[in-house]
Formats: C-alpha cells, sequence, structure tokens
C-alpha cells in the first residue's frame, strides 16, 4: 500500500489533538476572513454530476467522470451527484425512518442510548449536548444549535459483504461500537438502513480513481439520522444579520468525504472561497457531496475541505441522513505521493485516523 502512503504503525493521542487543534484554528480561519458585505468575485457554484456511467466497463467513462469530480473537489469542495442508482423508494424510507424516530420514540427512549453512554458518541445526541464547532463553546453570542441527532458506525451486519473480520473502532478495539433503539420502538432500523449504506459503497472506488491512487475499500464510516426543527421565527438569509436560530453551527467533516441525503426542506449554506454563505441549490433525486478535512489532509490541500452550516429559514421540519467516509481507524495516513513536490511539501504530519476522527467527535461534546 505504500503507493497510496497508508501505514500501520502507532499513534498518539497527543497527535490527534494536535491535528483537531490545527483542523479548529483552519475553520477559525475561515469564519474571520469573512467580510458581511463582501462581493462575489465569480459565481459560487455547486456543479451536478451524473455519474451513471461510471457503473459501466468503460475505463474512458469512468475516467471522465472522475475528471468532473476530480474539478469539484479542488474547487467548490461541494457537488450533487444524480445517475446513482439508489431507488427513490429507498432514499424516502431512510427520511421516514427518521422522522418516525425523532417524533414517535418517547424522549425518554431516545436518552437510554444518550451518547454520553458510548466512548464513540453513537446513539441519541440531543441538541443541548454538542456543539459542531467546539469554539462555540466559549463564544458567549453563539447561537445555540436546534439539531437533534442519531449516530451509527460500520458493523459487520450493514456490510453486503459480511466484512472480513478486520475492522476496529475508532481507538483500535475490536468490538461493535452502536447504540440501537430497540426494533420495537423503532421496527426496521437496521434494515432499512442496510440497502443504502451497501449501496454507497460504491462511492470510494469513483474518488480514488480522480485520485490516481489504489482504491482503498471503506470498513470506516459514520452516518447520522438528523433532524431540524422548524424555527420559531424563521429568518431570511443576511450577510449583515447574526442567527440567533441555527440548526448545526460553521464547520468542516472530519473524514473523506460525506454522502448526504435530506428532505426538500432547505437549509445547508456553504462558504464559499471569497467567504459568503451561500445556500446549497435543490437538485431533485440528487445526493450532495463534499469534501472533509480527511481528505484535505491526505491530498495535502489538493482537495478543499469547505466549511458548511445548516440553517432553516422555513416553517417546516428538515430532516437529513449524511453518511461520513473514512480511511481505515486502524490505519496511520499519511499525505499521498502524488501531491507533494519541492513546491508544494507536506503540510500534514502522519495521523492514525481514528484516533484523528475520536479526537474531533470527543471536542463537540459537553462533558468530553
Amino acid at each position: 500500500m505504500a503507493a497510496a502512503a497508508v501505514m500501520s504503525y502507532s499513534s498518539t493521542q497527543t497527535e490527534a489533538r494536535q491535528a483537531s487543534q490545527a483542523s479548529q484554528v483552519y475553520l477559525n480561519s475561515r469564519l474571520a476572513n469573512g467580510v458581511l458585505n463582501k462581493s462575489t468575485k465569480a459565481p459560487f457554484t455547486v456543479p451536478e454530476i451524473n455519474i451513471a456511467a461510471s457503473f459501466l466497463s468503460s475505463l474512458e467513462d469512468r475516467k471522465r467522470i472522475a475528471v468532473q469530480i476530480r474539478e469539484a473537489c479542488t474547487t467548490s469542495g461541494f457537488f450533487h451527484i444524480t445517475g446513482h442508482g439508489v431507488p427513490e423508494e429507498t432514499r424516502q424510507a431512510i427520511l421516514a425512518l427518521a422522522k418516525r424516530y425523532f417524533k414517535d420514540v418517547p424522549r425518554s427512549k431516545r436518552e437510554a442510548i444518550h451518547v454520553r453512554n458510548s466512548k464513540y458518541l453513537r446513539g441519541y445526541e440531543p441538541a443541548d449536548y454538542t456543539y459542531v464547532n467546539p469554539g462555540d463553546w466559549e463564544a458567549e453570542d453563539a447561537a445555540p444549535e436546534t439539531k437533534e441527532g442519531f449516530n451509527w458506525g460500520y458493523e459487520a451486519g450493514l456490510d453486503p459483504t459480511g466484512g472480513d473480520g478486520q475492522y476496529r473502532e475508532l481507538d483500535g478495539e475490536d468490538v461493535n461500537g452502536n447504540l440501537w433503539p430497540s426494533e420495537e420502538d423503532v421496527p426496521g432500523i437496521t434494515r432499512r438502513s442496510r440497502s443504502t449504506m451497501a449501496r454507497y459503497l460504491v462511492w470510494l472506488g469513483i474518488c480514488s480513481v480522480s485520485l490516481r491512487c489504489p482504491w482503498i475499500y471503506p470498513k470506516s464510516g459514520i452516518a447520522r439520522l438528523l433532524y431540524y426543527p422548524a424555527p420559531s421565527n424563521p429568518q431570511p438569509l443576511d450577510p449583515k444579520q447574526k442567527d440567533k436560530q441555527i440548526g448545526l453551527g460553521a464547520h468542516s467533516d472530519y473524514e473523506c468525504f460525506t454522502i448526504l441525503l435530506c428532505s426538500t426542506a432547505p437549509g445547508l449554506e456553504i462558504l464559499s472561497p471569497d467567504d459568503q454563505w451561500i445556500p446549497a441549490p435543490a437538485v431533485k433525486g440528487s445526493f450532495i457531496i463534499n469534501v472533509a478535512d480527511f481528505l484535505m489532509r491526505w491530498t495535502n490541500g489538493v482537495y478543499k475541505s469547505t466549511v458548511h452550516r445548516v440553517v432553516n429559514r422555513t416553517r417546516d421540519e428538515r430532516y437529513s441522513v449524511p453518511f461520513f467516509f473514512s480511511i481505515n481507524y486502524d490505519q496511520m495516513v499519511e499525505t499521498l505521493p502524488s501531491c507533494v513536490s519541492a513546491e508544494n511539501p507536506s503540510k500534514y504530519p502522519p495521523i492514525k485516523a481514528g484516533e484523528y476522527v475520536l479526537e474531533r467527535l470527543r471536542a463537540t461534546a459537553k462533558d468530553e
């Protein structure tokens, strides 16, 4: 695996903490550079990429799509995919499951699997327990986040292959770290998730072609069901006003890339390269993909991890299901050789994937 620059050797929590702190510095710098009335130099776009041809046998078709993905990853950091092959029935079933979980399951039963009971922050996440931007814990004027979540990670039972027995949790332990609601409380939560998660696995293969490096099959990943209540007083996006209600604060994702399924209520806003908040456009039947911090580290900054947030500005409830793809958690990751040169030396020291993600997660929680 030398070509992919992924090596197995021990890492320390100190290195993970330093990397997490560096990510916070990056986020703070992006947010601090924004000017409220700054004009846009060029239109910011979130491209739409039809990936249907990537499932064909033609290498040229796959390369053509990989070039489009690479262009999006090195510019906006966000793009829509269509032609993905996931049935609309499956997509809507997952969103319906999220609605049932947050609306029909009593709070007491959700609290029974509170994320405080999991060292991996799996299970039910109430709105007041986390800030996705840890810096907001210290900010006197930070608006409270209104989201509620349910978090789960990889396990062999959700893998269509049955797994290879090599999966390790974020801290390297050979355990199943998930906290599931009972089938009695939410019938079908594991069964209905399985088909969608299985189809997501094709995605790292497509992205690796655009990286021009060997494909590493992802045994690691975290998914969430998210609920954003309708605000009491919805406000339009106004760069001159600070939002008093926010679903999910400004942040960049931790892992390699995120595949997002969301309901029809808008809310995702992207911080453009010239530091303006731009509402993400809706594309019917699509998934929204964004580059995350680990892929930016892995590519030495060639791929851009983009800052984003969620603000529900409608009178409708919003639901979303993000899936965060990662490198195997027990692997040490260095910058890809193809992304390092004399003019662009490596900016990031080696770090173990799981320790880095776990440190980022812990920083968001009130009691951690």
